[in-house]
């Protein structure tokens, strides 16, 4: 949990060798909030990459999102 979120929010999925912030969803269409989610994980984490998964399409789809700091 960051410092600044409070008991039972948002908690990122895995971080993979603290490094890479990784955001695991299993909906039809990622939304725009999804992408919102994983912007503020790599800003409070000072995190440079994260990948947002999506599960419930025929086919695995990754996104990479990029903190721009």
């Amino acid at each position: 949990m960051f410092e600044e979120e409070k008991e039972g929010r948002n908690k990122v999925d895995f971080l993979i060798e603290e490094k890479i912030v990784l955001e695991i969803k299993a909906k039809t269409i990622i939304e725009k909030s999804d992408y919102y989610q994983i912007m503020r994980y790599l800003k409070i984490l000072n995190k440079k990459l994260g990948l947002l998964v999506n599960f419930r399409n025929r086919y695995l789809r990754v996104k990479r999102v990029i903190n721009p700091v």
